[in-house]
C-alpha cells in the first residue's frame, strides 16, 4: 500500500503510486566467446572484446591466420548466422613483445598498444604548427590547466599503421603537463600505440618537443608513408608474433587470465576453444576447467571432435579426461571447406564455430527451445565432412551423446544431434537433450539478473506476491511463445513463493526461497509411425 499524503485542506489528492510489475528481460542465448590466438588487437590481459560481424574481427584482431584456427572459427560463426562474438585472444611471450618507435631527439619512445609483429609496420610523423599566433593562442589555452606551456612546446603526432592501413591524429599535444599531454592523450585515445616511457616528466629534454619529421625526399612517393626518411621507423629489434599456445596460457586463474578474463565479459552463452595443438592437452587439461567455468556461468561448451577420431569406432573410445557434464556439447566428425589462405585448397577444420552459428541462427527464428538439429540446420560455406556416417552408425554414436554432422540429400551437410555430453542413454540424465539444458540456463540467468530489485525489501507476503506476479508473467509469456509442453499455463509450469517455500527461519537468515517449475518441449528425437491397413470398409 502507497503512503497517505498528509491532508492539511479539503480537496482532492493525487499520488502516483508505483507499479509492483518489475519486468524481467529475457537475456540473449547465443552471444559466444571464442578463445585463441589472434594476429594484433587485445590479449586477455586487456579483457574480452564484444564484436558483431567478421569485419570487426579484421579490424581489430587482424583477420585469418594460418598459425591459428581461432579466425576460421570466428568466420564459421558469421558466416552461419551468429550475430553477437565476445574474443579473447591469448598471448604467449617469447621474445619482443611490443613494437617501438623513437621520436628524436630526446629518446622519446612509442610503444603499440598491444604485442604482435603487426607492430612494426608502425610509423610515425611529428608536425610542427607553422601558425604563430595559432600556437600562442593553444599554448595559453592549456596553460590554464596545468603547468605554463609555451608556443614552442605545441606539436601534432600522426600515426600510421602499415598493415590495416589506418591512421591517427593527435593535433596540440605536448610534453608540459596539461590535458593534452601526450602520454595521457595516446592512453585515451589511441588504438595503436601508447607512451613508452615511465615519466614523460622526468623524460623531458631541452628541446621542446620532439623535432619535426622531415618532408618527403625529391622524389616523391606514391604516399608519404612510403618515404623511409620522411617517418621514424620501427626500431630494433622487431617484435614478433609469440609463442604457440599451452594449457597454462588457457587456465591461469591465479591472474584471472585465459578463460578466466571472461569474468569481464557481461554475458556469454557459448563457448567455443578451437584446437591449438595436436595433442590431447586441450581435453585433459583445458576443456574440464573451461566446462566447470561455464557451469558458473550458466553457459555450454561446445567441444570439437578430437584429432584421433577418423572414423566412427575411434569415436566410440572415451575421451581420457573429459568426464559427462551438462553444460558442455560433442560434436562429431569435422568440416572440410576452402581456405582462402591456402588458394581455395580445401582441408578440415573444428566445427564448433559453425556449430555456434547455426545455433544462433535457430536461437533467433524458433527460440532456444528448438533443437539446433535438423534438414534446417545446414552448414554454410562446407564443402564436405571427413567422415561420412550412416544411419546404424549415427545411432550407435547418438546414444553415447555424441552429435553427429551428416550429409543429407538435397540440404547437404546439417547437424543432426542435440544432446549433451550427459546425453549417454545409460546416464538417464535430465539434462540428456541440449535444448532443454539451455532453456533451463536462459531461465535461470533471466530470473537471476531480472529478481535483483528484490534484494534488501522486506521479506513478507508483499515480496512474495510480487515475485510471483513478475515471474509468471515472465513465464506465461514463454508459454506463449510456445517453449513449454503443457494443454494449460497450469500444465506447463508454476511458480511457488509463500509461506510454504520460506519458513520464518529464511526470513530470520534474510533469504526468500522460489521454486520454477517447467515442462520443456523436448526434440522429436525418434520419430515413430504406427500404419494400419483398414479392411471391410469399402
Amino acid at each position: 500500500m502507497p503512503v497517505a499524503p498528509p491532508v492539511s485542506y479539503p480537496g482532492v489528492y493525487i499520488q502516483e503510486v508505483e507499479s509492483p510489475v518489475h519486468t524481467i528481460i529475457p537475456v540473449p542465448t547465443s552471444v559466444t566467446a571464442f578463445i585463441g590466438r589472434a594476429l594484433r588487437g587485445p590479449t586477455d590481459q586487456d579483457g574480452p572484446e564484444l564484436i558483431h560481424n567478421f569485419g570487426d574481427f579484421v579490424r581489430i584482431y587482424g583477420g585469418l591466420w594460418q598459425e591459428s584456427e581461432l579466425g576460421y572459427a570466428v568466420n564459421d560463426f558469421f558466416l552461419n548466422g551468429g550475430s553477437d562474438a565476445v574474443i579473447l585472444r591469448l598471448w604467449k611471450s617469447q621474445g619482443t613483445d611490443k613494437a617501438s618507435i623513437a621520436l628524436s631527439p630526446g629518446g622519446i619512445v612509442l610503444k603499440a598498444k598491444y604485442p604482435g609483429s603487426w607492430g612494426n609496420q608502425l610509423k610515425a610523423r611529428v608536425e610542427a604548427i607553422g601558425n604563430s599566433k595559432v600556437k600562442q593562442a593553444i599554448a595559453d589555452g592549456l596553460s590554464r590547466f596545468g603547468d605554463k606551456v609555451t608556443p614552442d612546446d605545441v606539436f601534432s603526432l600522426i600515426i600510421h599503421d602499415g598493415g590495416s592501413r589506418s591512421t591517427e591524429m593527435f593535433a596540440n599535444v605536448t610534453l608540459v603537463d596539461s590535458p593534452n599531454r601526450l602520454d595521457r592523450v595516446l592512453a585515451e585515445q589511441s588504438q595503436l600505440v601508447v607512451y613508452g616511457g615511465t615519466d614523460i616528466t622526468t623524460e623531458k629534454t631541452p628541446t621542446p618537443h620532439p623535432a619535426a619529421t622531415a618532408d618527403p625526399t625529391t622524389k616523391q612517393p606514391r604516399t608519404i608513408w612510403e618515404d623511409p626518411l620522411a617517418n621514424s621507423a620501427v626500431s630494433d629489434p622487431p617484435a614478433d608474433d609469440g609463442a604457440p599456445l599451452d594449457a597454462d596460457a588457457f587456465v591461469n586463474a591465479g591472474d584471472k587470465l585465459g578463460i578466466y578474463a571472461l569474468d569481464g565479459a557481461d554475458i556469454f552463452n557459448l563457448l567455443v576453444i578451437p584446437p591449438y595443438a595436436e595433442d590431447n592437452s586441450l581435453y585433459t587439461d583445458v576443456l574440464p576447467k573451461a566446462i566447470a567455468y561455464c557451469a558458473k556461468r550458466r553457459a555450454i561448451v561446445l567441444v570439437d571432435p578430437p584429432p584421433v577420431w577418423t572414423n566412427k569406432d575411434a569415436a566410440k573410445q572415451p575421451i581420457t579426461g573429459l568426464s559427462a557434464d551438462a553444460n558442455a556439447a560433442l560434436y562429431f566428425p569435422r568440416i572440410k571447406k576452402a581456405d582462402v589462405l591456402r588458394k581455395g585448397q580445401v582441408r578440415d577444420f573444428a566445427p564448433s564455430g559453425a556449430i555456434a552459428g547455426i545455433i544462433a541462427r535457430t536461437d533467433l527464428a524458433r527460440g532456444v527451445w528448438k533443437a539446433p538439429a535438423g534438414l534446417g540446420a545446414t552448414f554454410s560455406g562446407v564443402t564436405g565432412l571427413t567422415v561420412e556416417l550412416t544411419d546404424s552408425e549415427n545411432g550407435e554414436l547418438s546414444s553415447l551423446g555424441i552429435n553427429c554432422l551428416r550429409t543429407m540429400p538435397a540440404a547437404g551437410p546439417v547437424i543432426w544431434g542435440a544432446r549433451t555430453i550427459v546425453g549417454d542413454d545409460r546416464l538417464a540424465s535430465q539434462w540428456k537433450y541440449l535444448p532443454v539444458r539451455r532453456l533451463a540456463l536462459f531461465i535461470e540467468e533471466s530470473l537471476y539478473r531480472g529478481t535483483q530489485w528484490a534484494v534488501f525489501e522486506p521479506n513478507d507476503e508483499p515480496l512474495w506476491a510480487q515475485l510471483r506476479l513478475n515471474i509468471g508473467v515472465f513465464m506465461h509469456d514463454l508459454y506463449r511463445q510456445g517453449a513449454f509442453l503443457g494443454q494449460s499455463p497450469k500444465d506447463a509450469y508454476f511458480v511457488h513463493c509463500d509461506s510454504t517455500t520460506t519458513t520464518q527461519s529464511d526470513i530470520d537468515r534474510g533469504i526468500v526461497n522460489i521454486i520454477v517449475g517447467f515442462a520443456p518441449l523436448k526434440p522429436a528425437e525418434f520419430v515413430v509411425l504406427y500404419i494400419q491397413q483398414i479392411a471391410g470398409q469399402l
